[in-house]
């Protein structure tokens, strides 16, 4: 590269023309240098929070980075961008304005992060809403995530998960492969959503809940219609596979759907709910284990791997917790 290509490169950045500098790993220092110098704001940060940004990537405005940021090659990084220590970002990712990514987060190449709302449709201007990603998340090749949403920390994502606008999604979640998760959403924490789950807009759903492959919530009692009723499920409650849960229904703690099945009522407190409809087959408290012949539910009292009681056992966990965080999770004025 010639000094005059330099100067003309340096030129166009300084005019703030946007995607007017496009980073490549062979050019020089000095270049790399003043765009983190720019970025930055901070002239002692230069080197410590210079990111590795390969060749055909485009930077914004207003970025900032954290410290051994990487940015491999064809990604596009718009204005407003703020990325934490230790990020890595794959080849052919889409960040768009005003998203925040947390220390330690990798993302999958061809990824877009916060992709536009439908107000950009209407009059194709930008309209702020940011997008918000806990530190240690792991989103994988082909994600969609919308902007005006707040992830948690130590979210996972499987390839090609959907996450629509001003979802909320608690801490130590995660979204398996072909999940879609509709907008104005809230998910708690340590939640587990397995592969190929459509969560409908307006659904909630509780802390330490398993949604198995393939479950649907759906939303609309009279479709179609402008109408929205979301599904709750509460804390701890399992719905196996396949199966379809019916607008508003009430799926109350420790209960579980079995495979396949059609809720189309709400679910009490420790119920098992089988078949198209569902009905209650029994208590979820009578189920055993096939091999030990013990009782195994609630599941908490068995299974502790991910979960925040591990190595602890659930009560001596619960009874850590205040007051409220109780009544949360299972109710009846915080009684296990």
């Amino acid at each position: 590269m010639t000094w005059s290509n330099f100067i003309e490169l340096l030129f166009c950045y300084t005019q703030k023309k946007r995607d007017a500098v496009e980073i490549a790993g062979v050019f020089p220092k000095e270049l790399k240098r003043i765009l983190s110098t720019e970025h930055s704001g901070k002239q002692e940060d230069v080197m410590s929070n210079q990111p590795v940004i390969g060749k055909n990537t485009i930077v914004g405005e207003n970025f900032k980075c954290g410290k051994n940021v990487v940015i491999r090659n064809n990604c596009i990084i718009e204005d407003n961008v703020v990325l934490g220590d230790n990020v890595y970002i794959d080849n052919n990712c889409l960040v768009r304005s005003d998203v925040v990514i947390g220390d330690n987060s990798t993302i999958g190449a061809n990824c877009i992060l916060g992709e536009y709302q439908m107000d950009f449709f209407m009059d194709h201007l930008y309209h702020k809403h940011e997008l918000i990603i806990g530190e240690n998340a792991i989103i994988r090749s082909g994600c969609i995530f919308y902007s005006g949403s707040q992830i948690g920390n130590n979210f996972q994502a499987g390839h090609q998960v959907t996450i629509r606008e001003k979802a909320i999604i608690g801490n130590n979640v995660s979204a398996g492969t072909f999940t879609d998760i509709q907008g104005h959403c809230k998910i708690g924490n340590y939640v587990r959503l397995h592969s190929s789950v459509f969560v409908g807009m307006s659904s909630v759903i509780d802390d330490c809940c398993w949604i198995y492959p393939y479950v649907v919530f759906t939303n609309d009692p009279t479709p179609p219609s402008d109408t929205e009723i979301g599904v709750h499920v509460h804390a701890f409650a399992i719905v196996a596979t396949n199966s379809i849960v019916l607008p508003g229904i009430d799926i109350e703690s420790d209960s579980l759907i079995g495979a396949g099945t059609i809720v189309n009522r709400d679910v009490k407190k420790y119920q098992v709910v089988v078949g198209n409809p569902g009905k209650v087959k029994g208590d979820i408290r009578d189920i055993k284990n096939r091999e030990t012949g013990e009782n195994y539910y609630p599941w908490r009292y068995h299974f502790e791997r991910n979960m925040p009681w591990k190595n602890y056992g659930f009560d001596k966990w619960y009874e850590s917790l205040d007051d409220e965080m109780k009544v949360m999770l299972l109710g009846n004025g915080g009684q296990s």
